[in-house]
């Protein structure tokens, strides 16, 4: 079913996430999309380079992106979680979330861009 980015995953409750380490490789391979959930005002004021915006508040699982494994994030774990339930939910397997968030990503040492 997945290869590459989530092979390394682990089983049982914490499958649907993804360590820092591990999505940090994944982006720097291109192996994945990285979908932001918060607001556009969030996202424009500091976002993990090569993120897209999709809005937990206006959240469709079905205009995910596609062909690639899909990773969510938010600001620290809660409305990606939450986005997660939801793309699960509707039937997409390709999906986790970086639990630490943007802010757990930049106090990792990550960067993070204005738009």
């Amino acid at each position: 079913m997945f290869s590459g980015l989530f092979a390394k995953r682990p089983t049982g409750p914490d499958a649907t996430t993804i360590e820092h380490e591990a999505l940090k490789e994944a982006l720097k391979g291109g192996a994945c999309v990285l979908v932001d959930v918060r607001e556009p005002h969030e996202y424009s004021a500091g976002h993990i380079p090569g993120a897209v915006n999709h809005p937990l508040s206006r959240f469709d699982a079905k205009h995910l992106p596609s062909g690639k494994p899909v990773v969510l994030v938010c600001k620290s774990g809660g409305r990606s979680s939450t986005a997660l339930r939801q793309a699960l939910a509707s039937g997409r397997q390709d999906v986790c979330h970086y639990p630490g968030g943007t802010l757990g990503w930049h106090a990792r040492g990550g960067e993070v861009v204005k738009k």
